[in-house]
């Protein structure tokens, strides 16, 4: 894949059969995470982000989908999502980046959740880390 466009690192967190979606400023349901600063590991910036998003603490496990997201007309992210698990349990303690945080039940995942969009790229993500261990 291209390294032309600019990459985001998602975590697809699970927890009793169900994953963590954030609602964006698009009105999308979104995965957690964020962009790499310089030289920064994909992993410990999934950790960074997750923690800055949510105030969850996570183990970044296998990486599960790579994919070309269209984030506005003609603005392309390059996507590279982890399968994600819960250090602790606790409470989401939301960013001001996002309006909403959902669990969702793995059984209720389609392209509209609550009358929310859930992009394609996201939905393959999170249905490939609930079928395999979190093995990095």
């Amino acid at each position: 894949m291209s390294l032309n466009y600019p990459t985001s690192i998602k975590g697809v967190v699970l927890r009793d059969g169900h994953v963590l979606l954030l609602l964006n400023e698009r009105g999308e349901w979104d995965l957690p995470g964020g962009r790499p600063d310089p030289g920064e590991d994909h992993r410990a910036a999934l950790i960074r982000e997750v923690r800055e998003e949510t105030g969850l603490a996570v183990e970044v496990g296998a990486m599960v989908d790579e994919h070309l997201f269209e984030v506005l007309p003609e603005r392309f992210v390059r996507i590279v999502a982890y399968a994600c698990m819960l250090q602790t349990e606790g409470t989401i303690a939301l960013s001001h980046e996002h309006h909403e945080a959902s669990w969702v039940g793995l059984d209720e995942l389609g392209e509209r959740i609550a009358g929310r969009l859930l992009p394609a790229g996201y939905l393959g993500a999170i249905r490939q880390a609930a079928c395999q261990p979190l093995s990095p």
